[in-house]
């Protein structure tokens, strides 16, 4: 995208300030995973969890949140996911199975788990740990695929598109746009 997608607006705010405010209306705790040069940017009203920077990609956030607190269950949000809502949200919630690794959404589509837009479990987490200096890679989608986890199919899969092109970002603005 060639910039911040957390800073890109879609709902007349950041996308990070939207998806914080949604998730706030959803969750006990809500927490915005950084790295620490992003720090400054945010007001004292976030809670935030600055990147250890132990692991590589989407695992940095997702452990580092693990390392902040290795007992609760993590619903974890990508920034690039603009049309995501509150149902959307609440039905992941819902159809959460704490017995599994994970509750992932995923489109029927495709099949394949969403580990961005996903609650991870305790055990998941810790199991990942294990996948990572032990397996064969380091992509947490693979690590969902070969593990015990609940998929879920979003009412509405649009909360899925990924804004990561110019293109995505015109197609988003299309779909959000009063004469749609």
């Amino acid at each position: 995208m060639g910039t911040d997608k957390g800073l890109i607006e879609y709902h007349g705010i950041a996308q990070r300030e939207y998806l914080y405010q949604l998730l706030q209306r959803v969750c006990d705790n809500t927490y915005m995973s950084i790295r620490e040069e992003q720090a400054s940017g945010f007001s004292v009203n976030h809670n935030l969890i600055v990147d250890q920077n132990k692991f590589k990609g989407p695992y940095n956030g997702l452990l580092s949140a693990h390392y902040f607190n290795p007992n609760v269950a993590w619903l974890v949000l990508a920034c690039d996911l603009p049309l995501m809502d509150e149902d959307a949200l609440e039905q992941l919630i819902n159809l959460r199975n704490p017995n599994k690794m994970a509750t992932a959404f995923a489109t029927r589509e495709s099949g394949l788990p969403e580990p961005l837009c996903a609650i991870w479990e305790p055990a998941g987490l810790k199991k990942s740990l294990d996948y990572l200096e032990n397996g064969p890679g380091t992509c947490p989608r693979k690590f969902l695929i070969n593990e015990d986890i609940k998929l879920v199919f979003p009412e509405n899969e649009e909360v899925l598109w990924n804004a990561n092109f110019k293109e995505d970002y015109e197609k988003v603005l299309l779909k959000l746009s009063p004469n749609e």
